[in-house]
């Protein structure tokens, strides 16, 4: 199994050995990636990734590697600490730059049978709306199977983290890495995503956006062809 880890944080903190611990558990190759440090550029708004291709954005071979890590993988995890209540500014800046794959436009069909776990910890309240900012792009990219895990770890470093709840996540955590263990291999999206498949191939096949319009007429999607079936 590959997992790849993509980092909201270059610093390792609870967030980090949280994430780490649950890629241990479920086993396999990781591959990981800390943001700021192995990216850190702005979406500039130039909307050439809807209109034209991925290829023309003017990031597009920077991205190239954690392009190659989301898709070679099983399993991800997208791993932010709360930041003023929502997932570090790193992490939503990487995630503009995969507009392009939503549903609405080209998603990668990978992602339809792919598992991804989205954990967030915060020393108090914003975990749900953390793990709710990278939950929305994974939806929308088609992953097939989502989880969440926050933690309110009371503290500001991992080391401030109490005994007791630190073996109360690895509980969790050990359930959670079995459910990715038990699922793997034979990962389908669930009844919300095929329907909005479903609702965007309807509009695809009136042609609204041309690069869109050809990416699906190629794929089959417009026709009997799904990314969930083989």
């Amino acid at each position: 199994m590959k997992i790849t880890i993509i980092h909201g944080q270059s610093h390792k903190g609870s967030t980090y050995h949280l994430a780490h611990l649950l890629a241990e558990k479920t086993g396999g190759e990781i591959r990981e990636i800390f943001l700021p440090k192995d990216f850190n550029g702005f979406c500039v708004g130039c909307t050439a990734c809807f209109t034209d291709s991925e290829t023309k954005c003017p990031h597009y071979e920077r991205l190239l590697p954690i392009t190659d890590a989301i898709d070679s993988a099983d399993v991800l995890i997208f791993a932010s600490p709360v930041y003023v209540m929502h997932a570090a500014g790193a992490m939503k800046a990487l995630l503009d730059h995969y507009g392009y794959r939503f549903m609405v436009h080209r998603p990668e069909e990978k992602m339809f049978s792919k598992q991804a776990v989205c954990i967030s910890t915060a020393a108090g309240a914003g975990t749900n709306s953390t793990n709710k900012d990278m939950a929305d792009s994974l939806f929308w990219w088609g992953a097939g199977r989502i989880y969440r895990f926050g933690a309110a770890v009371g503290a500001t470093s991992w080391d401030g983290v109490s005994d007791r709840k630190k073996q109360a996540y690895e509980k969790k955590l050990s359930v959670l890495a079995g459910k990715i263990k038990k699922r793997q291999g034979r990962v389908k999206p669930g009844l919300k995503t095929r329907f909005m498949f479903n609702v965007m191939r309807m509009m695809q096949k009136k042609g609204w956006n041309e690069a869109d319009a050809n990416y699906w007429k190629a794929k089959g999607w417009t026709e009997k062809k799904r990314p969930w079936k083989k």
